[in-house]
């Protein structure tokens, strides 16, 4: 219980210290708010390196980011698989013109597995191939994207209220 009221304070602590050291940041690089110092160099190369904006500023922000960065990554790599899994895959297939590249396959592929092996010629089996692979990657990055809402939401759940919950046995452990 101790540790988690100790992550809880920290948690807390290092986000408005690095909205207080970015804005210092700023402040050092415009004396009197005024950018012709900075664009003159006559501003310290301390403050010119932004230290405050990058390290203990933006970095110190970037676990947020990050788990925000990868629910989006895997949202979207579950929302690509589903549309190609829909779209069918690209292969050489026959026409009244002769072969020709394209998308041959039309909604419904999916349920109609006589489609799969007939209609591209090459490269083979790439109808499975694309089924196989787009549904393996899309359950994946589907998983993905609920663990990482789940982390955000414990991370944001434990920030505010910390042990709380189980303190008021809402938590049966």
């Amino acid at each position: 219980m101790c540790v988690s009221r100790c992550l809880q304070c920290v948690g807390m602590s290092l986000v408005p210290m690095a909205i207080v050291c970015m804005l210092s940041n700023i402040l050092l690089l415009l004396p009197e708010l005024k950018i012709h110092f900075l664009l003159e160099g006559h501003v310290t190369r301390e403050a010119t390196w932004a230290t405050g904006l990058w390290g203990s500023g933006f970095l110190m922000l970037c676990q947020v980011l990050y788990s925000c960065v990868c629910l989006l990554a895997a949202g979207s790599c579950c929302v690509v698989s589903a549309t190609g899994l829909s779209q069918g895959p690209l292969c050489l297939y026959n026409t009244t013109s002769g072969r020709t590249w394209g998308v041959p396959l039309h909604s419904g592929y999916l349920y109609n597995r006589t489609l799969w092996s007939g209609v591209c010629v090459e490269p083979r089996a790439v109808v499975q191939w694309n089924v196989v692979l787009f549904s393996v990657m899309g359950g994946s990055s589907g998983l993905q994207t609920v663990l990482c809402a789940a982390n955000i939401l414990n991370s944001l759940l434990g920030l505010i209220l910390g042990q709380g919950l189980c303190q008021n046995k809402v938590c049966g452990l």
